[in-house]
């Protein structure tokens, strides 16, 4: 056998294990998910071919779809920008010269690490009507109580606060690096120039470490439109459906009413979303993002 071959032959070999799991657990169950989104496919019983039929009636004739992505998009929003701006500020901050840094950068990055299910877990005792820690603060300084998770008009913002504290740890150590990687040089050049320190930050800084910026934005807003656990947890969906998402209605059709090929047609209208909008983002970079 060749040396060339050879090679080959021990590099495939090397790579077989993570081939085997990709094909094994990614490729074939993605394959599969969009077969069955073709069928009515119930998870005990006679199996029926349907084509389009799941997708169509998706947006023709399920009363839930549209605010299940009403939600799924008021959460996206709302996490992304809330993620974005408090990890930017914290790390403005923790790459200025203050004492006691690694601790709070530390600190600010410790909820990243928490399961999150002991983090909802956390915040739906916080949220507590009676007992809840936030209440009773109000209630100290003459507020009335808020039923955080129980009310339509707070349950989904709640939700939304408990992931920003838990996942803007990420973003800050992204921006942190970007930060840290804008030369010095720039900056007192700009400033000799007569910029001020709000001035160079948005004229020198911010386009600098555009490309931090852009991952930390793909990366929040694809991870946002998969939120499933806090609301698993925090409130099953409800109250009222105000705090079901689109992963969590796939959970709900697959397993609870058992409807499995319904809830893959969801999954792939889902898929379709994020990827349209990641391209979007993707060309729309090109404007902005500066990798000079």
């Amino acid at each position: 056998m060749k040396k060339k071959h050879r090679e080959g032959l021990t590099a495939l070999c090397f790579l077989a294990p993570n081939l085997i799991g990709f094909l094994i657990f990614t490729a074939i169950p993605v394959v599969m998910s969009f077969v069955m989104s073709l069928y009515d496919w119930p998870v005990v019983g006679e199996r029926r071919f349907v084509g389009f039929d799941n997708y169509k009636n998706l947006f023709t004739a399920d009363p839930l779809f549209g605010k299940v992505m009403g939600n799924t998009v008021f959460y996206v929003a709302a996490y992304a920008v809330l993620n974005i701006l408090i990890a930017m500020l914290l790390a403005v901050w923790l790459t200025s010269k203050i004492k006691n840094l690694k601790f709070y950068r530390a600190a600010f990055f410790m909820p990243q690490v928490i399961p999150v299910i002991a983090t909802t877990m956390l915040w739906k005792w916080l949220f507590l009507p009676e007992y809840g820690l936030i209440n009773i603060a109000l209630n100290t300084f003459g507020f009335k109580e808020i039923n955080f998770l129980g009310s339509t008009k707070t349950a989904m913002m709640s939700i939304v606060i408990m992931s920003v504290w838990q996942g803007f740890g990420y973003n800050m150590v992204i921006f942190i690096a970007g930060l840290l990687g804008v030369p010095q040089s720039l900056k007192e050049a700009a400033r000799i120039d007569g910029c001020g320190r709000i001035r160079t930050y948005f004229k020198v800084t911010l386009p600098l470490m555009s490309p931090s910026i852009f991952f930390a934005v793909i990366m929040t807003i694809i991870s946002s439109f998969q939120v499933f656990d806090q609301t698993f947890i925090g409130t099953n969906g409800g109250p009222a459906y105000s705090t079901t998402t689109a992963v969590m209605y796939i959970y709900q059709n697959g397993f609870n009413f058992m409807k499995m090929g319904y809830a893959s047609s969801i999954a792939w209208v889902l898929f379709a979303i994020i990827m349209i909008i990641t391209v979007f983002q993707w060309f729309a970079q090109k404007k902005w993002v500066v990798y000079d």
